[in-house]
């Protein structure tokens, strides 16, 4: 058995899988603001799923930096924790390996799971209230890539450096159009969305070299109303520094992509252990 927890910052989700991957039993709760309420009814859903069983790993996966050699969460985006010692604070409850990943990594391998036998390096954006960023290569997660997603993305908009985050996430598509992405329906609304994230998904692209892009969370569940605006606009930045234009691809599994990846994760450290 396997345990892969999903850390949001509203909601918390608690899986076990069996060795071939598959979800046997869930639960899910409200993530609560304070840490120590948090580890309290974490440790409660996760004896309600194994009963009176222990998993033979767990992964988790949190939105934020990550010290991953001392299971410790050093920031969190949309969460007012710092410096927690997650895997120590579980240690009584969840008594195997415990491994801590950023929630966008543990995503990405998910998606790229799902492209193994068509693409090397396949770069995963999500865009929801925030921007996380993960590049796998051959299944394999690059931690070179920051934690921190599109809040350490510096970019000129409209006359000001701002954070990527900080004008193509789904909270600033909000703010810009009045409108989440499942209400969106006007074109130019569409247009300003491909428009914003173009912009920081030309410099991955020169950066990370990429074969395949796929766009995961809230907004991106919505790809097909803006994926050829989106090709538009990184056509326009097209140069000899980007010969081909990687594809865009829809996530496979927009809600469960990190707790599928958690999963992954848990398999890979196993197999190196052993």
């Amino acid at each position: 058995m396997i345990l892969a927890i999903d850390v949001g910052g509203t909601k918390v989700l608690v899986a076990t899988f069996s060795a071939s991957g598959e979800i046997e039993k869930t639960k899910k709760f409200k993530t609560p603001i304070m840490y120590p309420d948090f580890i309290s009814e974490l440790k409660n859903a996760v004896k309600e799923v194994l009963g009176e069983k222990q998993p033979k790993a767990c992964a988790i996966a949190m939105p934020g930096v990550i010290d991953r050699e001392n299971g410790v969460a050093l920031s969190f985006g949309n969460l007012p924790w710092e410096n927690v010692s997650v895997a120590q604070d579980l240690s009584d409850t969840i008594q195997c390996p415990i491994y801590l990943e950023n929630d966008a990594k543990m995503a990405g391998l998910s998606e790229a799971h799902e492209l193994k036998d068509l693409y090397s390096r396949v770069l995963y954006v999500t865009v929801s209230t925030g921007i996380g960023i993960a590049l796998t290569v051959d299944g394999i997660i690059d931690h070179s890539v920051s934690d921190a997603g599109g809040r350490a993305i510096m970019l000129e908009h409209q006359g000001r450096i701002k954070s990527w985050e900080e004008f193509a996430s789904g909270k600033a598509i909000v703010t810009q159009t009045g409108k989440m992405a499942s209400e969106i329906t006007d074109e130019g609304d569409w247009y300003l969305v491909a428009r914003n994230l173009a912009i920081g998904l030309i410099d991955l692209c020169v950066l990370l070299t990429p074969d395949c892009i796929v766009i995961g969370g809230g907004v991106g569940s919505h790809l097909e109303k803006f994926q050829e605006k989106l090709y538009g606009e990184l056509e326009l930045y097209q140069n000899r520094m980007v010969v081909a234009l990687p594809q865009i691809r829809k996530a496979v599994h927009p809600e469960e992509a990190v707790i599928y990846g958690g999963y992954l994760l848990a398999k890979q450290n196993l197999n190196e252990a052993n």
